[in-house]
């Protein structure tokens, strides 16, 4: 990068210097000027055709144009000062580069570009060089006119092969209207000049390479687009805002025989591997893994990504074969939590010390925790129905919970409390026989372990496991909703809040039963009045 040093006349006879931010490139040519000098200078600078001031008082436009004129007639004695011309420009043949001065002058160009010269804002290049003009006419209201040569346009562009090889002007000018982006425009131009393109690349951020790749597709230049896919396929791409633009631009090449094929293989794979083969690989990892920390992180991003990919439009081959394997994976852990079970609760061990059943232990509590994992997942899938079925089968299960101590068995009772809460808000739909196994089986044990739950468990929440286990009983036919309450009624009495509070569901059995009871008969139903007093005088 290099500013150019532009001596500015001012009253008086003093001379100060003007640093224009003009960016250079080792090959000799401009890389890009600041986008500030694309958005200042149309405000900033005066029309070229503007009348001249009165000697007496001159206008910063004249001294402007004085400033203009006098380095013009000095160019050869500022340029090795300023230390911009490389080694490439002094060689003998100076139509390889182009000089890196850029300078305004008022050469008037013939009556066709009169008017476009007086619109022009900021030129590149050296005019007594070159053999070719490009202006670009933006769309913010201003132009910028580069001094170039065809060969090295032609030789690069597709675009400009084309236009140059249709103008007959004996001094040729081209116009480029309506420029969506003039500042990389110039800089895709300036890099026809420059040998190694993916060393320029390096410093840019991916959204200025993208803007770079669109102009260079406009102007067919190859070359440039292959370095920019070169950069792209190299360096990260940060936030999925910025890959997505990334891949859809990178798609928009892949008709045109241009090898996008490195890019995209960041995002999609040609391996013959199914996808549920590799969900059932990090499956297995996960719950085979013993590191507290990294079980729960990775669980809950896994469970978040599954999630999102719920919410997105599949086919249902996808999805069933998805739930497959995960309850392949249920079944899994369930063989290997009662086999714990067995070997924890054997006789010859249940007289020995805790620390020979302590690996049975763990294994119990990362069983269950696994197993709870895998509940989730199935129940923001809205495929946990077959869970429910698996867990109220598991009759073994529940007679050998018992025989655990609490703190060694309570993980188990958490499943069942997520199950009761699932019903109870609708998640999974049971069959009326699955249901009243699953309170038959399990809602005992959860009743036997529900002081410990509270106290000992930091994620149990007591209302709602209540409320989901009270409104999974109210979905039972009114005769079972009496006997699985009274049953209740009769631990709640003696253990007080050491068991579940299910005064709400016993309220409306009690309404149900007694105050407003649907029967069969053609008769309406009393009034509540009417068995109310009935009830009092009984």
């Amino acid at each position: 990068m290099a500013e150019i040093r532009v001596p500015k006349v001012e009253q008086g006879g003093q001379t100060k210097i003007k640093n224009v931010p003009i960016a250079v490139t080792p090959e000799g040519f401009w890389c890009c000027p600041s986008p500030v000098v694309f958005q200042k200078t149309p405000k900033t600078q005066s029309p070229l055709n503007k009348p001249k001031s009165s000697p007496a008082t001159p206008s910063p436009n004249t001294a402007f144009q004085k400033k203009s004129s006098v380095s013009e007639k000095k160019q050869a004695a500022l340029a090795p000062k300023s230390n911009l011309v490389s080694s490439d420009q002094k060689a003998p043949n100076s139509d390889a580069s182009l000089p890196s001065l850029p300078s305004i002058t008022e050469r008037t160009l013939r009556v066709k570009t009169e008017n476009v010269q007086r619109k022009v804002s900021i030129e590149f290049g050296e005019p007594g060089t070159s053999d070719l003009k490009v202006i670009l006419l933006g769309k913010q209201g201003f132009a910028v006119k580069l001094s170039v040569h065809k060969k090295i346009l032609v030789e690069h562009s597709r675009f400009f092969a084309n236009k140059i090889s249709e103008q007959q002007l004996v001094f040729p000018c081209l116009e480029i209207d309506d420029c969506d982006d003039v500042e990389i425009y110039v800089e895709t131009v300036g890099l026809m000049y420059c040998k190694e393109l993916k060393q320029r690349l390096i410093k840019q951020s991916v959204p200025r390479v993208l803007r770079i790749l669109k102009i260079a597709e406009q102007l067919g230049f190859t070359s440039c687009i292959q370095s920019c896919l070169e950069y792209l396929e190299a360096v990260p791409w940060v936030g999925e805002e910025e890959e997505d633009k990334v891949v859809n631009s990178v798609l928009r090449l892949q008709g045109e025989g241009i090898g996008v094929t490195p890019v995209l293989k960041r995002v999609s794979s040609d391996v013959s591997k199914p996808p549920k083969d590799t969900l059932s690989q990090i499956l297995e990892l996960m719950l085979k893994s013993n590191e507290e920390r990294g079980r729960r992180e990775m669980k809950s991003i896994v469970l978040k990504l599954l999630r999102e990919s719920n919410s997105l439009p599949s086919c249902s081959s996808s999805v069933d074969a998805c739930n497959a394997i995960i309850y392949g994976s249920c079944r899994s852990c369930m063989d290997v939590l009662l086999s714990a079970f067995r070997q924890a609760t054997e006789s010859e061990l249940t007289s020995k010390l805790h620390d020979c059943k302590e690996p049975f232990l763990k294994q119990i509590s990362l069983e269950a925790d696994n197993l709870s994992w895998l509940l989730d997942i199935l129940a923001d899938r809205q495929a946990a129905d077959e869970f429910a079925v698996m867990w109220a089968s598991q009759q073994e299960l529940a007679s050998l919970h018992g025989k655990l101590p609490i703190m060694s068995r309570y993980h188990v009772s958490c499943i069942t409390a997520r199950l009761f809460v699932g019903i109870g808000r609708g998640e999974l739909l049971p069959s009326k026989d699955i249901r009243l196994l699953l309170l038959e089986t399990w809602l005992q044990p959860l009743i036997n372990d529900y002081n410990w739950l509270q106290h000992g468990c930091r994620s149990f929440d007591r209302k709602v496991v209540e409320e989901g286990i009270g409104r999974t009983i109210l979905t039972l036919p009114l005769e079972e909703q009496q006997s699985i309450l009274l049953g209740w009624l009769g631990t709640f009495l003696k253990a007080g809040d050491s068991c579940p509070n299910l005064q709400k569901a016993f309220e409306v059995w009690w309404r149900r039963t007694f105050v407003r009871p649907y029967t069969d008969s053609v008769n309406p139903p009393q009034s509540d009045t009417t068995v109310g007093l009935k009830i009092v005088e009984k």
